[in-house]
């Protein structure tokens, strides 16, 4: 060690200086959070989240986004539009510093923002710096000015390219293509764009988003009038609601308060938090606040009313949060976030603002609406009473998976290695399966569960019930770490938890019932990229002596165009049915091997999304499934 130290130098050589730009390509994810598709879109959200900087100042209405044919993206606004007059700092336009001067912009004086999601003054420098070129056109004093860079650095300096047909008109367009180099991907996702600006239209009631693809030659116009209290509507339209959408905005020390939320017969809460528009996936203050408003004004409501005794205790806040869908927006002017992508509001001055606002109108709703009152304290009273039986049945699990050896499910084939870094447990259909995977396997780190038959839909039913199925108890216990609240990851026996269920209709709603689990109730699992789903093989092509293993009716029809005609008229193809008609070591050497086997990671990129696709496919409501099934039943491959 001390050997190598000496050899180590540290001096003024080893010190580099990144100019302008540089800081941002060499370390992107810093800065975006990643360079796959995540990231390339995270670079339009920065330009968008400054127009909308923009609408919230009072001075902007509109904003146009629009994929070009060339792969370029433009977002346009008719906001106040970038100074391009010389700043006194740089000696340069404001525009240029703006867009190539990292830690510059107009959010740190409180007199261009009152508020703002922008804090560091790095955003659109960063779109800037990762793109293979970009364009700025200003729109003010009746002329248009201009600046064209690329990979970050101004080809010339800000220019007037001509007058404005209409003096008046203001506003910025930042046009920019992103950069190869840098990303995964550069091709736009049309869905994932709409998806976050009906996000934002409905945030800013009152602004209008224009959305158009020149590529594909679709476009979305949105405008939301009633703001967070409509988006609230469009999360629960498919749900069966208990109570009308409730809906508040103040203003509390300077914090301005929007918070709008509903009732419904789901047995999950969906509460999502922004500050100054920016989405808090963490929550943070504000959260916290809503959460301590909510839980106080329902216990005060339900002991004045006397539906709540002294004899059953206080509601807690998970009883108060069962089936509610809820959404809290503050508007502050110094916000502090965690991290340039802002994953958690931590402004203590916003959990007081939105406790006072939500409690005192949370007071007044519940003495002039007591239908609605009465309703949803009944919701909280049921989801209590499930608790506690929750609970029970959790600690029973936890209880029985504490001892060692005999407190294993009896059909649990474990591996020998105790480590579970090295550890990995495969869920599989049925016995005869389960059969052939216990003799494959590698014993000392391979362990097997089978699962006769199909297990109940945790999404329809509470966790107590989930629990008294053997099949996902056994699950359970053989993982470890508990379930639910009592989630324990540093307790879970495996790292790679692995669904092999057969490649047919009733193999993958048996993988859809699991995932269902995991999604409910141990999401950190997934959270933490432990868990997988295994891909066997549909088809096994025998030429000569030569086997070709398939995974699907795609794949084999790209391998046989591949051949020759003496090649595929000597083709032997096998379809096979399920896991169990392969023979130990073909199970091995196709989908248990880990040189040759292919395992695809389970991870949820949207929460909001993954969260609405359970409720539709495996929750109660029959027409949104029907609809689904209609659309999509052509593009599915049936098996008869």
């Amino acid at each position: 060690m001390a050997k190598d130290k000496k050899q180590q130098k540290y001096g003024a050589e080893q010190i580099q200086i990144l100019k302008g730009l540089e800081a941002v390509r060499k370390r992107p994810a810093m800065y975006i959070g990643s360079t796959d598709v995540y990231g390339l879109h995270h670079c339009i959200y920065e330009i968008v989240d400054n127009s909308i900087d923009e609408a919230l100042a009072g001075f902007c209405t509109k904003i146009k986004i629009t994929i070009h044919k060339d792969g370029s993206l433009s977002v346009e606004d008719n906001g106040r539009g970038i100074p391009v007059e010389k700043h006194k700092q740089t000696g340069k336009s404001t525009l240029e510093t703006a867009m190539t001067n990292l830690h510059t912009g107009g959010k740190f004086e409180k007199g261009a923002y009152k508020v703002s999601g922008g804090l560091h003054g790095v955003g659109m420098k960063c779109t800037n710096a990762l793109s293979e070129w970009m364009e700025s056109e200003v729109y003010k004093d009746g002329k248009i000015y201009k600046q064209r860079y690329e990979r970050g650095i101004p080809k010339y300096d800000v220019k007037v390219i001509g007058k404005l047909d209409d003096p008046e008109k203001t506003g910025t367009r930042q046009t920019f293509k992103p950069d190869d180099q840098i990303f995964s991907t550069t091709e736009f996702n049309y869905e994932i764009i709409l998806k976050r600006i009906r996000q934002q239209a409905y945030l800013t009631g009152g602004l209008t988003f224009v959305l158009k693809d020149e590529q594909n030659d679709r476009e979305h116009t949105l405008f939301f009038e009633n703001g967070v209290k409509s988006y609230v509507k469009y999360l629960t339209r498919n749900e069966r609601t208990i109570s009308d959408v409730f809906h508040v905005q103040n203003e509390s020390d300077d914090v301005w308060v929007e918070v709008a939320f509903r009732y419904t017969d789901d047995l999950q809460e969906k509460i999502m938090s922004f500050a100054n528009n920016i989405n808090n996936p963490e929550g943070g203050t504000h959260l916290t606040g809503f959460k301590i408003a909510l839980t106080k004004a329902i216990n005060d409501f339900a002991r004045e009313t006397q539906i709540l005794k002294e004899k059953d205790g206080k509601l807690t806040g998970e009883d108060v949060r069962e089936g509610l869908t809820a959404i809290i927006n503050v508007r502050l002017s110094d916000p502090q976030f965690e991290g340039q992508t802002k994953i958690k509001l931590n402004n203590p001055e916003a959990q007081s603002a939105v406790r006072n606002v939500l409690y005192e109108a949370l007071k007044e709703f519940f003495s002039e609406s007591p239908s609605q009152a009465k309703a949803i304290i009944s919701k909280t009273l049921l989801a209590a009473r499930a608790r506690k039986a929750a609970k029970a049945a959790r600690e029973a699990v936890v209880r029985k998976g504490a001892l060692e050896g005999a407190s294993l499910p009896g059909k649990l084939a474990d591996c020998s290695s105790k480590d579970p870094a090295k550890s990995e447990i495969y869920i599989v259909e049925g016995d005869s399966a389960g059969g052939s995977a216990k003799q494959g396997r590698d014993r000392n780190t391979q362990a097997i569960l089978p699962l006769s038959g199909k297990p109940i839909n945790s999404e329809k039913y509470r966790l107590d019930r989930v629990l008294k199925n053997d099949k996902l108890k056994e699950l359970v216990i053989a993982l470890g770490c508990g379930v639910g609240d009592t989630l324990d990851l540093s307790k879970l026996r495996y790292h790679r938890i692995i669904i092999m269920n057969d490649a047919d209709v009733d193999g993958e709603h048996i993988t859809t019932l699991v995932l269902t689990l995991f999604f409910r109730h141990l999401k950190p699992i997934i959270d933490q990229g432990y868990l997988y789903i295994a891909q066997p093989p549909l088809f096994k092509i025998t030429i000569g002596k030569q086997k070709h293993w398939i995974i699907d009716e795609v794949e084999r029809a790209a391998f046989l165009a591949k051949l020759s005609e003496e090649q595929r008229a000597r083709a032997k193809i096998q379809r096979y049915k399920g896991l169990g008609e392969m023979n130990p070591e073909q199970l091995w050497e196709t989908t248990m091997n880990p040189e040759n086997r292919i395992l695809k990671k389970v991870t949820v990129e949207d929460a909001e999304e993954a969260d609405r696709v359970f409720d539709m496919l495996m929750g109660s409501e029959v027409p949104p499934r029907r609809k689904f099934i209609q659309t999509y039943a052509r593009q599915a491959e049936l098996d008869y």
